[in-house]
């Protein structure tokens, strides 16, 4: 059965950045599953593995554009350490769920200096491309439920 819109797909990744350092990859015997053309996962790798069946490979090098964005210096802010609750818990790598213009974010903290804290709103990842090892474990079709639900239920995906 090949890769399409409405298939569920379990997938066996590494994803590295350009040094060829480890960023996240799946457990050993335990694949990601995704809902196929549900927007589950970035744009770029979707595109990479459409058309592809179980037991293929694929090497996929993907831009910011169809992974996750350019870095905008719009989205880094410095705020008063006084916003946050909790002021002596503050840290750098910390993260948090704001409400921001475009709705509910998750933002990092960059920089605590002083009584200033400096956050950024940009993905982790945004401007870096992106170099996925992918190796497909399984394609099948979507239960009615998952199709309704927009993922997938169960191992290597949503539990509920």
């Amino acid at each position: 059965m090949e890769i399409a819109d409405q298939k569920v797909v379990s997938i066996d990744y590494t994803l590295k950045d350009d040094d060829g350092n480890i960023i996240d990859q799946s457990q050993a015997g335990q694949p990601m599953a995704y809902l196929h053309g549900s927007q589950n996962i970035i744009p770029g790798l979707e595109n990479a593995l459409t058309g592809k069946k179980a037991g293929d490979e694929v090497s996929v090098r993907v831009s910011p554009e169809e992974g996750y964005g350019e870095r905008l210096e719009a989205m880094t802010q410095t705020v008063p350490i006084d916003l946050f609750e909790d002021r002596d818990s503050v840290r750098e790598g910390m993260q948090f769920h704001a409400q921001t213009d475009a709705g509910v974010q998750v933002v990092t903290v960059t920089k605590v200096e002083g009584d200033q804290v400096t956050v950024d709103g940009n993905h982790p990842l945004a401007g870096m491309y992106l170099n996925f090892d992918v190796r497909i474990a399984d394609v099948r079709d979507a239960t009615p439920e998952e199709l309704e639900h927009g993922h997938v239920h169960g191992p290597g995906g949503h539990d509920h």
